[in-house]
């Protein structure tokens, strides 16, 4: 395997760690973490312009498998970065066996609570979220017109090690926002790496959710943690008086429970990390969290 991965984040970093590619080339948009991933693959600069994918195209030679971490560019004229730039240099690469494009279940928008699962309708507001769709669709057609199989799979939200409740409690940033009815699904970075294995193994094309099986409040979470780490919770916040970014602010505005049936049946996913309560206990017996 010659594995692309276009923007190496926490979750291709997890991915590369679990498909132990032959090759591997990686992008980033800073010269710093270039040098800081060098001895995890054959990095480059990439930002999505010309200039970074013209010095980018000699290493796509013989590439045979895409992941594709690089959120897309919002406005009118937004969408994926790496397409406009490189689309007829991976269309030329013969070797190309499948790609997988790691997008978000914010694309859903709000369903009031409801299940959500991949046929049900997509009601993105944010921007961020309206620039995901018409990426995830311009993969998929990208991937129609040349024969190569693509695998979007929508993640909700992301934790792991160095990247979860506990840390946030030892660092003293946890909060306990309250909003009556509020769910959110998590996936630890682990069953991500899973799913992008399972996605390349069997060649899947199309839309996959990748998330536990439980969405559930917040405040619950945080609460679970401190309760395994032996320290109190912080007290518990109004969403509506507390004081938020807009960003953090807006993900309390889509609520909906995510369901992950066709990622089990069709990528064979077993989910290692099933609920968080599951999650949370492994990682503070196994020390895993840090």
């Amino acid at each position: 395997m010659k594995l692309m991965a276009f923007g190496l984040g926490y979750s291709a970093k997890a991915a590369l760690r679990r498909l132990a590619p032959t090759e591997v080339i990686g992008t980033t948009r800073s010269a710093a973490k270039a040098a800081a991933l060098a001895s995890l693959a054959d990095m480059h600069l990439f930002d999505g312009s010309r200039e970074t994918a013209e010095a980018l195209r000699p290493a796509l030679s013989g590439v045979t498998h895409v992941l594709v971490s690089i959120a897309p560019s919002e406005g009118p004229d937004g969408g994926d970065r790496v397409l406009p730039v490189l689309a007829e240099a991976l269309a030329g690469e013969k070797s190309l066996a499948s790609i997988a494009y790691l997008s978000t279940v914010g694309v859903y928008g709000n369903h009031d609570g409801a299940w959500v699962d991949e046929t049900s309708d997509c009601r993105p507001k944010s921007a961020r979220s309206v620039a995901r769709v018409k990426a995830e669709n311009e993969w998929l057609a990208f991937g129609a017109r040349i024969g190569v199989s693509v695998a979007v799979l929508r993640l909700s939200g992301i934790y792991g090690p160095g990247r979860n409740a506990f840390v946030n409690l030892a660092e003293g940033s946890a909060r306990r926002l309250v909003k009556p009815g509020q769910v959110f699904n998590r996936i630890h970075v682990e069953d991500i790496s899973a799913a992008v294995e399972g996605a390349f193994a069997r060649n899947a094309s199309g839309l996959f959710n990748i998330t536990d099986d439980e969405p559930a409040p917040p405040q619950d979470v945080v609460a679970y943690a401190a309760e395994l780490m032996g320290v109190a919770p912080p007290p518990e916040q109004d969403f509506e008086t507390a004081e938020l970014s807009p960003m953090a602010r807006s993900f309390y505005g889509e609520n909906k429970r995510v369901a992950n049936g066709r990622s089990r049946s069709a990528l064979g996913l077993t989910y290692a990390y099933p609920n968080y309560r599951s999650a949370f206990s492994r990682m503070w017996a196994e020390n895993s969290w840090r």
